[in-house]
């Protein structure tokens, strides 16, 4: 009787011991997470509060702050008087803890406007096809266009495509996303942009294709005095057939016909032979000028041989290096004697 009150008295200890370390463990990932995400920010920006695991991406932040800045006030028509939160985080839990959510595999940064906050994943630490200026153009965009429509929300096509065009985020890439949508008849429908989380990264590169010449077609076709009365319309809460209507003359459905006109005259089979044609070109080049710098090696390895060979004799003589003196008056046929 003794013993079994001793052992159950040992095992209290040892499950309050247990519960102690699991409230402290706890306790100090709540801290963790809090610290993550409310530490002192690095630099005050004039136009964010910048946190930044290595400081020496400051020069490219600023720099892509300040000229996306100058892009939002033409293109939004607006003040652009916030300053949102803005990380760029080299590890992937912190970017999670960041974030507060799921995220596409592809993803590289998101914007959280109920949030004001920025996250971005470094590309010094990460494998990402953007450059950080482009990222933080992009994201930038995303909050601000939701600081100008307050409440309300824009299509993700109209979304992304004002990032994209802030970002000046277009290359070959992109005309060749789009060339093989357009040749296998792939182009996605603008209401279905809205999904692009769900996309894979292949379909997702050509929605976000698809979005950023939307808006340069409306912005070319239409100017921005159209894309400020969409805006508005949008931010006053109506419906984007009557703010299409409103600034274009079409509803939503007759805006796409007259866009999907313009991606198919844009992008067809002769645009993909082209841009195909210049990477082949490309290829070749680098096959040349690899051939030619292999030939040039060989060259100087053979003229480094042949240089040493000349330095280093290779007739060897056998006996003395002269011929010896012979006394005619010796016998030269002992044998004979």
């Amino acid at each position: 009787m003794t013993c079994a009150c001793q052992i159950n008295g040992y095992y209290g200890v040892m499950n309050w011991v247990r519960s102690s370390v699991a409230l402290c463990l706890v306790l100090l990932f709540s801290m963790a997470t809090l610290s993550a995400q409310e530490q002192s920010p690095t630099v005050e920006h004039r136009y964010a509060r910048i946190y930044l695991d290595n400081p020496g991406q400051m020069a490219a932040v600023d720099s892509s702050l300040v000229i996306a800045q100058q892009k939002l006030e033409r293109l939004l028509r607006d003040t652009m008087n916030y300053r949102p939160d803005l990380y760029v985080v080299g590890d992937a839990e912190r970017f999670d803890q960041l974030i507060g959510g799921k995220f596409p595999d592809w993803g590289a940064a998101a914007a959280i406007p109920t949030r004001g906050r920025i996250v971005i994943k470094s590309p010094d630490r990460f494998v990402i096809q953007k450059s950080l200026s482009e990222l933080v153009a992009h994201e930038y965009s995303h909050l601000a266009l939701a600081d100008r429509l307050g409440i309300r929300e824009a299509p993700r096509w109209l979304d992304e495509g004002i990032a994209m065009y802030v970002a000046a985020e277009w290359g070959w890439s992109q005309n060749l996303a789009m060339s093989k949508a357009a040749i296998f008849r792939q182009f996605i429908t603008l209401s279905d942009i809205d999904r692009v989380n769900r996309f894979t990264a292949g379909k997702a590169e050509v929605a976000y294709a698809q979005s950023y010449l939307a808006v340069k077609y409306f912005v070319d076709q239409y100017g921005l005095d159209a894309l400020t009365i969409l805006l508005d319309d949008i931010a006053s809460g109506k419906r984007l057939d009557s703010a299409l209507m409103r600034s274009t003359g079409s509803n939503l459905d007759a805006f796409e016909i007259e866009y999907h006109e313009y991606l198919t005259q844009r992008y067809n089979l002769t645009s993909f032979l082209m841009d195909t044609f210049w990477l082949w070109i490309f290829l070749a080049f680098v096959v040349v000028i690899g051939g030619f710098m292999k030939y040039r090696r060989r060259r100087q390895y053979y003229k480094k041989w042949e240089e040493q060979e000349r330095l280093e004799s290779t007739d060897f003589q056998y006996g003395k290096g002269r011929a010896e003196e012979v006394d005619p008056d010796e016998d030269d046929e002992p044998w004979r004697r």
